[in-house]
């Protein structure tokens, strides 16, 4: 199959997960998907555990979800960001989050800026399971 229509079908479907949000939340998560797929335009993306995430070379990079308290967007090595406004959740793994709970809350310039650091910094998440939950991090491209 075409990568065109493979990434059409993969729009289709994180589409669908933005119809199934509330109105502001589709709002956040339609602006997100924006910025995302135009700073990592080379990026994979799909639906993941039941939520949209964007992969480079196979690597979970940035996904977001729906939360409780709001769209959490996570970062998978956003740990090394060194970013204020990332939260880091555990020690185990390497990422950190933001809760959004409103379209004004997103700073384009910063998400801009953490997605310029999500191709750079990352660890591989995509052979976790094969070394047995030992992280390595991947050589910065």
């Amino acid at each position: 199959m075409n990568k065109a229509i493979i990434q059409q079908s993969m729009s289709t479907e994180i589409e669908a997960y933005h119809l199934r949000q509330t109105p502001d939340d589709r709002v956040i998560c339609a602006r997100l998907a924006e910025v995302i797929d135009t700073v990592l335009s080379d990026a994979e993306k799909k639906i993941w555990h039941a939520h949209p995430v964007w992969f480079l070379d196979g690597n979970p990079i940035v996904g977001y979800s729906r939360q409780k308290a709001g769209i959490r967007l996570m970062f998978w090595s956003g740990a090394d960001f060194e970013e204020e406004r990332l939260h880091i959740r555990g020690k185990k793994f390497k990422d950190a989050s933001i809760l959004v709970q409103q379209v004004s809350d997103l700073d384009v310039e910063e998400l801009t800026r953490w997605l310029q650091k999500a191709r750079v910094i990352q660890w591989d998440y995509k052979n976790i399971v094969r070394r047995k939950g030992v992280l390595l991090k991947l050589e910065t491209r």
